[in-house]
Formats: C-alpha cells, sequence, structure tokens
C-alpha cells in the first residue's frame, strides 16, 4: 500500500479525525465521484466563459452583475450547438450553469 502525506487546513484536519480509519475509503469514493462531474470551464476554453471573466474583473456593481448578459453571438453560439446535439459535456455543463 502506498503512504499519501496530504497538508489541510486545521478546520478539515479536525473533521477528518474521526473518520480516520475510512479515509481510504472516503477517497476511492470522491475520485470516482469526480469522473462524473463534468469540467468546470476556465479561462481559454470558450468565448462565455471568457466575457464572464472579463466583466468580473472589471468590478461591477451589484446592479451590473445582475444584469450581466454574454454576448448575443456568444449565447448563439452555446444556443445553435446544443440544437445541434454538437455540446461537449464541458459545454453542456456551462450552458447548465448560465
Amino acid at each position: 500500500m502506498t503512504s499519501i502525506t496530504l497538508e489541510i487546513p486545521d478546520e478539515l484536519a479536525t473533521r477528518l479525525a474521526p473518520l480516520r480509519d475510512r479515509l481510504p475509503e472516503l477517497l476511492r469514493i470522491a475520485v470516482e465521484l469526480s469522473s462524473s462531474y463534468p469540467k468546470a470551464p476556465r479561462a481559454g476554453d470558450n468565448r462565455v466563459f471568457d466575457e464572464m471573466i472579463d466583466f468580473l474583473a472589471g468590478g461591477p456593481s451589484p446592479e451590473q452583475i445582475a444584469a450581466f448578459k454574454v454576448s448575443p453571438s456568444a449565447q448563439a453560439e452555446l444556443l445553435e450547438k446544443n440544437r445541434e446535439n454538437e455540446l461537449t459535456d464541458e459545454e453542456a455543463a456551462e450552458l447548465d450553469l448560465y
């Protein structure tokens, strides 16, 4: 068996202490579950995400955030791919998030 040393916040260590004997099982479950979750979008992955990051980087007010919409062309791109059933898993997750 392999040993792994992790640095974790003290608060998490306190919460995990009672589960010490189950940590290998819990880690295995977490790894299995993580493969079923869609990958979160990252900067540069697509136009919609990039537009959102650029907008948020500008320090918008709460009102501007509430009114924010990605550009019509970026919306149309995702919606068209959705209509054609050509969305990647990541794009489908992104569309669901928006």
